[in-house]
């Protein structure tokens, strides 16, 4: 193999191995995504009973809803509101916001 043969091969074995990196270093890079969007988790679970909530019965505290699963939680619920706020919000739930009152 002459000088001539030999550069030529090692110039087409470096574009190669250039190329196969680049092509294996995007592969490896992530995509850019949207991060910026807040996964939101629903109240699906009475905290005070603990049971599936039925969305019929509810107490509304400080413009947001809480759903309860009985009748007999919401009384529980209205003795300290602020408390199960709490507890559901530090659990990662986002509360249904409570609709505002309409004025007279």
């Amino acid at each position: 193999m002459n000088i001539t043969n030999w550069m030529l091969a090692c110039a087409v074995t470096a574009q190669l191995t250039t190329v196969a990196f680049a092509a294996d270093k995007t592969e490896q890079t992530p995509t850019a995504t949207s991060t910026n969007a807040v996964a939101v988790k629903a109240q699906t679970l009475c905290p005070v009973m603990g049971g599936a909530v039925d969305k019929s019965k509810f107490v509304d505290y400080d413009g947001k809803r809480i759903y309860v699963c009985c009748g007999g939680c919401i009384a529980k619920i209205k003795k300290d509101p602020a408390k199960y706020v709490k507890q559901l919000e530090a659990e990662g739930i986002t509360l249904d916001k409570a609709p505002t009152p309409k004025a007279k």
